[in-house]
């Protein structure tokens, strides 16, 4: 049995930059279902760090945690953690009211060049004229995924702090002040607190300790890959987005990457791209821009969770002493990850407030029980 201080259940981004964070102040290990880290939402995501995604809050966040990637900790990565990459938010002449109204939200927390139909397509020829009017932020950041993953795991071993990967939970007990989880195949963890940041799964979690659950939603978002055209600067291209969520698209290791922006309801599963989806995002980028998919080199499949209102749960639970959640990051899980980190930390040792613009009852993980009562 191995008796840590704090446990975290799940090895993505959220499980292991808290437990990095939370390492220097306890003894702290963490779980992963999986052979290895980061292995399902976390290492499908999208890797941007841009300011078009989620609201006021989520963009608060990012904000707090642009700082970490552009001067991580000393020897917390070999390799940086991003590179910077425009990012392009477009509309039609019919799209405009909205395109200003994103404008006027991301403007408080980045610098914005607003773009006639020239200035569109001098940044990102492949779309089709009817793009006149954008929003771009010069200062995006294409995020490492794996750098991230590693930097985190690398300061939680040096701090002490353990992984046990292929720890499939199979029962949760909390007795004496402390809670025992049992794997699989039968390893046992004890420790006063649980931290609970088990992704898609987190309700699943939940539910195995007795905690009620706040009513996660997992939904599947589809990517492929496939040739840009003959001649395309891929070196240049920015992030480009719809001003609906209807299609983003970016360079991907010397071809091009697109997302439907698919929010498909799913089970907590190894998620799978659906032909449909596949298919969409091919009509969606020849419907928007100049390129032909003529051959999808490859495709998948991730979870996003959300709560019932799309903003994150962390904090203690209000119905199970020691349990902590750390949920519901939807998909800006890996650009806010250094702030939510942060903010766990905070919570559990009950130090200084970390994130400003954001309040730990933005976060409560009970208003959804308050909610139901």
């Amino acid at each position: 049995m191995t008796n840590p201080d704090i446990l975290v259940i799940g090895g993505g981004i959220a499980g292991l930059s808290a437990a990095a964070a939370l390492s220097p102040h306890a003894g702290v290990t963490v779980l992963e279902a999986e052979e290895q880290i980061g292995f399902h939402s976390s290492g499908r995501s999208a890797t941007m760090l841009h300011y078009a995604l989620g609201d006021r809050l989520v963009r608060a966040l990012t904000l707090a945690s642009r700082g970490f990637f552009e001067n991580p900790p000393e020897g917390f990565s070999e390799a940086p953690l991003g590179h910077r990459m425009p990012v392009l938010v477009h509309g039609r002449e019919d799209e405009r009211a909205a395109l200003d109204a994103l404008d006027a939200e991301i403007s408080q927390f980045a610098e914005l060049e607003r773009l006639d139909g020239r200035g569109v397509h001098e940044l990102c020829p492949l779309l089709k004229p009817d793009a006149v009017h954008g929003i771009a932020d010069l200062n995006g950041v294409r995020l490492d995924t794996d750098a991230m993953l590693q930097g985190n795991l690398r300061a939680l071993r040096r701090n002490g702090g353990e992984l046990h990967t292929g720890a499939r939970i199979a029962t949760i007990e909390r007795q004496d002040g402390a809670w025992t989880v049992t794997s699989e195949d039968g390893r046992r963890f004890t420790a006063p607190i649980l931290v609970n940041a088990a992704g898609s799964w987190a309700d699943v979690v939940a539910r195995l300790a007795g905690v009620q659950p706040v009513g996660l939603e997992p939904k599947r978002r589809t990517i492929i890959t496939f040739d840009a055209p003959a001649g395309t600067d891929l070196a240049h291209l920015p992030f480009t987005k719809t001003i609906g969520d209807e299609l983003y698209f970016a360079p991907e290791s010397g071809r091009l990457f697109a997302s439907p922006m698919d929010e498909v309801p799913d089970d907590p599963c190894d998620a799978q791209p659906d032909e449909y989806e596949v298919a969409l995002t091919a009509y969606r980028m020849e419907e928007r821009t100049t390129v032909e998919v003529r051959h999808i080199h490859s495709k998948w499949a991730g979870l996003r969770t959300f709560t019932p209102d799309r903003h994150p749960a962390v904090g203690f639970a209000s119905d199970a002493e020691g349990f902590f959640w750390l949920a519901g990051q939807g998909g800006f899980g890996l650009q806010t990850s250094p702030a939510m980190a942060a903010i766990a930390a905070a919570l559990v040792t009950g130090s200084a407030w970390p994130v400003p613009g954001v309040t730990p009852d933005d976060l409560a993980p009970d208003r959804f029980l308050r909610k139901a009562a």
